[in-house]
């Protein structure tokens, strides 16, 4: 599997999902600074890290969904290869269109930092099929992680099965408890709790290993 992470001026998890994919699938991953207007050649996978992307200014992910990079990401997602968004990737993928809906601010009006149970809605896709269990438990750590749609957006996403992670405590008020979604071909998803962040063993953690097995047996 070839795989990229784009890093963004304030990324902070970009080594997270690099280490992480490596430990699980054997797969090392290219760095993509958010400046270069090309992918490596033959990726199967890109992934858009969590942080604080341009610091957060006018709203999360605003201003990283127009970096250069981001049309040659949107070619990759055109030719149905797979994009995963994590956290601040989400935000980034809403505000570029690949995905609909919007990331909001928390309910409480605070950041959130903790384990969260979720929901498995889809075991047959891209980023799941490798889950035996119908529920994990991920960590969360956002300010702006609810996610809200309009209510036919809603609907058509319920009815379409692309609710694929569903709080099962919904820490920050999202529509739906919803955690992550996909597109309509199913290539590109958005999580906001952190597979990157509990796929070691060694620490106890280990609700995203089989969301790295599951891509890595997608691509």
């Amino acid at each position: 599997m070839r795989a990229a992470v784009i890093v963004f001026p304030g990324s902070n998890c970009d080594r997270d999902c690099a280490t992480s994919l490596e430990r699980v699938t054997g797969a090392k991953a290219d760095y993509v600074w958010h400046a270069e207007t090309a992918l490596p050649d033959r990726l199967d996978l890109v992934i858009l890290p969590g942080g604080f992307a341009y610091g957060d200014y006018l709203r999360s992910g605003a201003m990283a969904a127009r970096s250069p990079v981001m049309e040659a990401v949107k070619r990759h997602a055109d030719e149905g290869r797979l994009i995963a968004g994590i956290c601040n990737g989400f935000q980034v993928l809403t505000e570029c269109g690949l995905l609909p809906g919007a990331l909001m601010r928390n309910v409480t009006m605070r950041y959130i930092c903790k384990d969260t149970p979720l929901g498995i809605e889809r075991k047959d896709t891209a980023f799941t099929r490798a889950y035996g269990d119908a529920e994990t438990v991920m960590p969360v750590g956002n300010g702006d992680g609810r996610y809200f749609a309009d209510d036919e957006t809603l609907k058509r996403l319920e009815g379409d099965g692309r609710v694929v992670f569903r709080y099962l405590d919904n820490p920050n008020g999202s529509s739906n408890d919803i955690a992550g979604i996909m597109n309509e071909r199913g290539n590109v998803l958005g999580v906001m709790p952190h597979p990157d962040r509990c796929a070691d063993a060694d620490i106890g953690r280990t609700g995203g290993v089989a969301f790295f097995q599951s891509l890595a047996a997608a691509a």
